[in-house]
C-alpha cells in the first residue's frame, strides 16, 4: 500500500496536480490518532524551529521530539516549551545522557568509575532542562561494551548505575527510557542492543523512572520480530520511535509493515509519543507532503 501511495504522489507532482498539506488553500488537518512527534529538520522549508512546531501542529501532529535540546539556550527551551503549550502538543525525548558519547565511547560497566560518575552528572543536569521543556522523558544511551569485563558483570552494575539514577530523577516525576541501538549498521560496539536486553535490566532496576525506548528501526536490524517483542516487552516500554529499513526514513520506504504496528499500538490504548527518528526520504516541500502522506497512510483506521 506504500509503494501505490508514492506511486499517486509521484504521478501528480509530474502532472503539476499535487498539493502539499499546510499549503495556503488547505485547512488544519484533523489530529492523528497517536502522538507521532516531528523533530526539527522534520519540515524544514517552513522556517526555523517554532514555525516548524507550528507546520506540524497544523498537519494534526500533537508531539515533537528535540534530541539536542540541552544543547539549546535556555531561552530557546522556553520558547519552544511555549510553543508546544500553545498547540497543546506533548514535548517527547531529549537525550539527556553523555553529551557526544559517540566521541568518546563511554563504557558504564567496566572498572573505571569516571564514566558512570559523568553519566549521573548528566542525569542531575537534565532535570533542569526537562523542567523548562515541560518534558517527562528523557533517552540515556548506556555506553559501549567492555571488552575486558564479563558481560555479565556489566549488566550487573548497569542496573546499579540505572538504579542509581532512577533516585535521581523519580522525585521529578520524569522517565529514563533506556534505548538499545543497532550494532549491524549504526553503531557497532554499544552496550545495549535490543530491546529484550533492556527489559531485563529495567525490570531488575525496577522503577517507573527506569524504562524503555523502543526504536523499531533498531530493533528491526538487531532482532526483528517486533511486534511480538513489544508484546513480551510492554510493561517495561514507555516511549517508542518509528523510523524504516532500510535507510531510516519515513514509513513506506523499507520493509516494516508500520500499519499493522499501529493498529497493534491502537488497540493497546496506547496514549504516549511516537517519535518521528527518521529522516525525510526526499528534500524539500515535496518530500514533507510525502512524509505527511505516510503518517495518514499508517495512521488510516
Amino acid at each position: 500500500m506504500g509503494f501505490s501511495r508514492r506511486t499517486m504522489l509521484t504521478a501528480a507532482a509530474g502532472a503539476g496536480m499535487l498539493s502539499y498539506p499546510g499549503s495556503a488553500s488547505s485547512q488544519p488537518a484533523s489530529p492523528f490518532s497517536l502522538r507521532y512527534a516531528p523533530h526539527e529538520g522534520s519540515f524544514a522549508s517552513r522556517g526555523g524551529l517554532i514555525e516548524q512546531v507550528a507546520y506540524a501542529a497544523d498537519q494534526g501532529f500533537r508531539a515533537w521530539e528535540d534530541n539536542t535540546a540541552p544543547s539549546r539556550s535556555r531561552d530557546e527551551q522556553s520558547a519552544l516549551a511555549r510553543a508546544l503549550q500553545s498547540r497543546d502538543m506533548t514535548m517527547g525525548v531529549f537525550v539527556a545522557s553523555m553529551p557526544r558519547w559517540s566521541e568518546f565511547r563511554p563504557v558504564l560497566g567496566g572498572d573505571d568509575e569516571a564514566d558512570r560518575t559523568a553519566f549521573l552528572a548528566d542525569i542531575r543536569a537534565s532535570i533542569d532542562v526537562a523542567r523548562r521543556l515541560n518534558a517527562r522523558w528523557m533517552t540515556v544511551v548506556p555506553g559501549f561494551v567492555d571488552r575486558r569485563t564479563p558481560t555479565e558483570i556489566q549488566t550487573a552494575r548497569m542496573i546499579d548505575l540505572m538504579r542509581r539514577a532512577a533516585d535521581i530523577v523519580e522525585p521529578h516525576g520524569l522517565v529514563l527510557v533506556m534505548e538499545p541501538l543497532n550494532t549491524l549498521v549504526d553503531h557497532p560496539g554499544v552496550f545495549l542492543r535490543t530491546v529484550a536486553q533492556a527489559f531485563a535490566i529495567a525490570r531488575a532496576v525496577d522503577s517507573p523512572a527506569v524504562k524503555i525506548l523502543a526504536d523499531l528501526y533498531h530493533e528491526q536490524i538487531q532482532a526483528g520480530n517486533l511486534i511480538r517483542s513489544l508484546a513480551s516487552c510492554w510493561s517495561e516500554i514507555a516511549y517508542l520511535q518509528f523510523g524504516d529499513n532500510p535507510g531510516r526514513k519515513e514509513p513506506g520506504t523499507g520493509e516494516i509493515h508500520y500499519r499493522n504496528i499501529v493498529r497493534w499500538l491502537r488497540d493497546r490504548a496506547f496514549t504516549g509519543v511516537v517519535g518521528m527518528e527518521h529522516g525525510n526520504a526526499t528534500e524539500g516541500e515535496a518530500g514533507e507532503a510525502r512524509l505527511i502522506a505516510a503518517y495518514q497512510d499508517i495512521d488510516r483506521i
